[in-house]
């Protein structure tokens, strides 16, 4: 019999060649409708990965759903309550009949029961449900898409046709979190109150997310303001090694990060980096350096869901959204004199290299909740879908405008007014 010492090691070399094979896989052998492709898809759109066991069996947030008429408890949660903390409804999921109960208003917005009807149709994007013969329903859990889909409004706001890879900048996953009538896990785990909990949850606000809390407990910002980032795009990622804002490791990485740690799912996870008491006490005091799950749900769905992802071009803006001649004008000074090519380079618009805080003119709080303690040079492709809720990790920029200034003071460039118009203009362009 081998020593829980020997069988670490052993999971770290297997999982460590899975991961490799995940990034060895050339996306340019791959033809757009390949079963590769449509396998991450499923994956990235459909997948739990098990994580229904915490979202359902820890959190009730099922039950929640339900409501007491439902057999859940308290209110529930209907369409129009799920639309308001983000969930988004995917169109082409509803068959004619409800397309037209909706338009005719015969189905009601405000009964959770239609809310189950929809997670019946797979229709609400992120959330996958799972009912019994009878149609009754045993849990939920959720995917990829919760966070990194959203769709186009086209039927009505908050429902429409899918955009994979936007961020949803609407979802408020406190909120949601929030539902559960079981916080005692939370609080066990973070080693605070409720209240205290619920005041963090609720800070987050809509499109942010504490990705690390679970790992350093670091809920509150050195200003005294509540630590949360926003959730990013997963569009146009192809060619970039540092899929994180602080550039934790590549896409098949963060992608397993995040399908155990922060999904809950289950799948086998090791980084030697997090088993580090002082720097990460709650990853430490939980073993999240070193997960692993039998059977692992995770770990084969990497290549594919990699791929899919890395099949996701950054979206191209509405042409009415900005002035091109002030946009070609804008382009001659984001190459030169603004500076701003010299880290994001074309064509990736990025430049897969880590800089410091300093470089950057911001603090390094979030830097340094990262084993790189840097931040990473995020890519500029459409950068529309993602201007709500502000720029940067954080938000702190709530404009392009406010972006192009801060960086006019921190290199120097001395932008005229009539330049820095011209600047945000191609920014909106890319």
């Amino acid at each position: 019999m081998i020593s829980k010492k020997q069988a670490v090691i052993l999971l770290a070399l297997v999982t460590g060649i899975v991961l490799v094979q995940c990034m060895k896989t050339d996306l340019r052998t791959i033809p757009m409708n390949s079963p590769v492709l449509a396998e991450g898809q499923q994956t990235f759109r459909y997948d739990a990965f098990g994580d229904e066991d915490f979202w359902s069996g820890v959190l009730h947030i099922d039950k929640a759903i339900e409501g007491s008429n439902n057999g859940g408890f308290g209110s529930g949660v209907s369409p129009k309550t799920a639309l308001a903390v983000g969930l988004k409804v995917d169109a082409e999921a509803l068959p004619a009949n409800v397309v037209a109960g909706i338009k005719s208003g015969a189905i009601n917005l405000d009964d959770p029961a239609t809310t189950l009807a929809l997670l019946k149709l797979n229709a609400v994007v992120g959330v996958k449900a799972n009912f019994s013969e009878k149609g009754m329903l045993q849990s939920i859990g959720i995917t990829c898409a919760s966070c990194h889909s959203t769709v186009d409004n086209s039927f009505a706001p908050g429902i429409g046709k899918r955009l994979d890879g936007w961020p949803n900048r609407d979802l408020n996953v406190g909120a949601i979190i929030g539902l559960t009538d079981n916080a005692k896990p939370l609080t066990d785990y973070l080693h605070v109150d409720e209240t205290t909990l619920r005041t963090v949850l609720n800070g987050w606000g809509a499109g942010k997310f504490n990705a690390i809390l679970f790992l350093d407990g670091k809920a509150v910002r050195p200003d005294g303001k509540i630590a949360a980032n926003l959730i990013p795009a997963a569009f146009g990622l192809k060619n970039i090694t540092l899929t994180t804002y602080t550039g934790w490791g590549d896409i098949s990485y963060w992608n397993s990060f995040v399908g155990n740690i922060e999904m809950h799912g289950k799948g086998t996870f090791i980084d030697p980096r997090i088993n580090d008491p002082a720097k990460y006490p709650l990853a430490v005091e939980n073993h999240l350096y070193s997960i692993s799950n039998s059977p692992d749900l995770i770990t084969s769905k990497l290549a594919a869901l990699k791929a899919y992802q890395h099949s996701i071009d950054a979206p191209k803006p509405p042409a009415n959204s900005f002035d091109r001649v002030e946009a070609a004008r804008g382009k001659g000074i984001f190459m030169s004199k603004a500076k701003c090519a010299s880290c994001h380079r074309p064509p990736l618009l990025a430049d897969n290299i880590l800089h410091s805080a300093g470089e950057l003119g911001i603090d390094d709080f979030e830097a340094k909740r990262s084993p790189t303690g840097k931040y990473r040079t995020t890519p500029l492709g459409g950068l529309f879908a993602r201007a709500k809720g502000g720029f940067y990790h954080d938000g702190r920029f709530a404009t392009l405008n406010e972006v192009v200034d801060h960086y006019d003071n921190h290199l120097g460039t001395h932008l005229s007014a009539g330049e820095k118009n011209d600047l945000v203009e191609y920014l909106k362009s890319l």
